[in-house]
């Protein structure tokens, strides 16, 4: 059985590819994919790393980590899935950007009826953002800043706004903006703005009670900005929290610049993730509560009840023979893309 799979190769070109698949093993499932979302985070980061490189001795790999799709086999010890379920698949090198997928049977989740193909395939981006906010331990009334409102953002803003906070959505691109203030941000800013005095007139004066950083690269002036504008005692001492979601880098000051603010990095999906032996069927003790299933199953029932919005975000659907495009139209066109799928 062959399938077809997006790669990219040592110089960072991104190409459709053709290779044989293998039966599902012991605990895996094999999923026909219906949908794929591309990373503008993590998959363009490793292609613009391998255009700027240029190391032949790089091998090609296969991008992807969040689809949906029907199952088509089973592998052996395989429970609580049967051919023809409807499922949402999350896991690099796993849920790619292919006809088939095979998937851990921990890392799928079945899609209710009235949820589609399209808004599943987010999952794993989702999963993400929500350990990140219970990471975070947002309280009702909180002031919640979110920089970088890609697709990790948009989530955490969405769900931050769930958990009963006051959500402000920062990030250069209007279009991304835009869409935070559908839904999960009541509160945009362009980070060209005055940022310190609308922070300043949106708390009422309080300050901040937690940041998420939801993008790549230097955070020198990001945590800055967050370490001013969080609440302050009266001797000046910062209280609150600062989550790292993404691939950041930053030289920070301790101890007396940051106060008392907790730095909590974030790290992907929940507990799990990565544990072959956890994603191929065997559970931790309950003492792990919200692990990466669970996460991939409560974004799926907040999808199901509306109180999680996807199709605002998509801006484009590409078929997978265009993959390549779709990649190049991406990375031409940050201002203009957010939620890109492509459609198998």
């Amino acid at each position: 059985m062959y399938r077809k799979v997006v790669k990219v190769d040592s110089f960072g070109d991104v190409f459709v590819d053709e290779e044989e698949i293998e039966k599902p093993g012991r605990g895996e499932i094999l999923v026909k994919v219906k949908y794929s979302v591309i990373s503008s985070g993590t998959e363009l980061a490793g292609i613009i790393s391998r255009r700027k490189s240029k190391n032949p001795d790089l091998k090609a790999y296969t991008l992807g980590y969040s689809n949906s799709g029907v199952v088509v086999s089973l592998g052996s010890n395989v429970r609580g899935f049967k051919i023809g379920d409807r499922v949402a698949c999350m896991g690099s090198g796993y849920a790619v950007h292919g006809t088939y997928s095979i998937v851990p049977q921990n890392l799928c989740v079945h899609i209710p009826d009235e949820v589609s193909f399209e808004e599943t395939a987010f999952n794993h981006l989702a999963a993400t953002s929500l350990n990140a906010v219970r990471r975070a331990r947002v309280e009702i009334g909180e002031y919640v800043a979110v920089f970088g409102l890609g697709l990790i953002g948009q989530f955490c803003c969405q769900f931050s706004y769930l958990a009963g906070a006051h959500v402000i959505g920062l990030d250069p691109y209007e279009l991304r903006r835009e869409k935070a203030k559908i839904y999960g941000a009541q509160y945009t800013l362009d980070i060209s703005e005055n940022i310190k005095e609308r922070i300043r007139e949106i708390t009422r004066g309080y300050g901040l009670d937690c940041g998420f950083i939801c993008y790549g690269g230097n955070a020198d002036q990001t945590f800055d900005v967050l370490a001013e504008n969080i609440h302050k005692a009266p001797d000046t001492h910062g209280f609150g929290r600062i989550v790292v979601v993404g691939g950041v880098h930053a030289t920070l000051r301790f101890p007396t610049f940051f106060g008392n603010i907790d730095i909590l990095p974030s790290s992907r999906t929940g507990p799990g993730y990565h544990d072959e032996a956890w994603e191929r069927g065997k559970n931790y003790v309950n003492l792990i509560r919200w692990n990466t299933r669970r996460n991939l199953e409560e974004f799926l029932i907040f999808l199901k009840e509306g109180r999680i919005k996807v199709n605002h975000l998509i801006t484009h659907i590409f078929p997978l023979d265009d993959a390549p495009k779709a990649y190049e139209y991406i990375l031409s066109h940050p201002d203009k893309t957010l939620g890109v799928l492509l459609k198998i």
